[in-house]
């Protein structure tokens, strides 16, 4: 009987899978298509990157990238490509010459904070990057948004290092390996890089992995952390940690209730 269950739960969750495919395929291009069809031409022909908020391409649009405003959540942006870089799974972004796009999405956050009307803490902040089994569009995005508030007071005691090691607990149900790294921007870190060539079996599998950092403050000074989990389809994870890590609504930012 348990084999049935187990069984029959594979065949949902695969189903579903088709299903979300089904829903997203007519329009995976639908952020390569506002970036490259709008924000570029209308940059090239006026100085203005709208519908974009920022287009940087002072290096050609191979190394260029565009910021633009989510329709979801009330702070969130996307750091897009402008060239034409599938998602967590191009090898272009293992090669040395690759764009510090996690650089500039960090850098980023300052569109959060001029449509918040001031500065946010730093560990109020998270970046993420969904698999290829968890995300609807087909062009690498960075999602910049808030981080849920739970979730830093529960990786501070988890004690994350400079190695990646299993985070205990994992996160909302989901099996998570965890590192730590120090400085208070991502220049130069390269989280892709860190996450193929440290990692077994990444490298080769990057498809099915999601990526986050989340901003925190270290012993030795202000840090990083990066959270990992690969995609388990059968077992309902399909490696999105945009969905588990951040809080589009952005709680974080609220006043908290005063201890008694």
């Amino acid at each position: 009987m348990t084999v049935k269950i187990f069984r029959g739960s594979a065949v949902l969750a695969l189903l579903g899978l088709l299903v979300s495919w089904a829903v997203h395929a007519a329009n995976a291009d639908a952020l390569w298509n506002i970036v490259h069809q709008q924000c570029v031409p209308h940059w090239q022909q006026t100085q203005d990157p709208a519908p974009c908020a920022q287009l940087e391409m002072a290096q050609g649009e191979a190394q260029g990238h565009a910021v633009l405003k989510d329709i979801h959540g009330v702070l969130q942006y996307l750091l897009i490509p402008t060239a034409r870089v599938s998602g967590i799974e191009s090898p272009l972004l293992l090669q040395t010459d690759a764009p510090d796009y996690w650089a500039a999405a960090w850098r980023a956050r300052q569109w959060m904070e001029r449509l918040h009307g001031s500065v946010l803490p730093r560990e109020a902040v998270a970046l993420t990057v969904n698999s290829q089994w968890g995300r609807s569009q087909n062009q690498l995005h960075i999602h910049v948004s808030c981080v849920r508030p739970e979730l830093p007071a529960r990786l501070q005691q988890a004690g994350i290092g400079p190695h990646w090691q299993p985070l205990p607990g994992g996160i909302n149900g989901h099996a998570y390996l965890a590192r730590a790294v120090s400085g208070g921007a991502l220049d130069g870190v390269q989280p892709f890089r860190l996450l193929a060539d440290e990692v077994a079996g990444a490298s080769t599998q990057m498809a099915s992995y999601t990526l986050a950092v989340i901003a925190t403050r270290l012993d030795d000074g202000p840090g990083f952390w990066l959270l990992a989990s690969k995609a388990d389809v059968l077992a309902g994870n399909f490696a999105s940690s945009e969905g588990d890590v951040q809080d589009h609504d952005c709680q974080v930012l609220s006043p908290q209730p005063a201890r008694p």
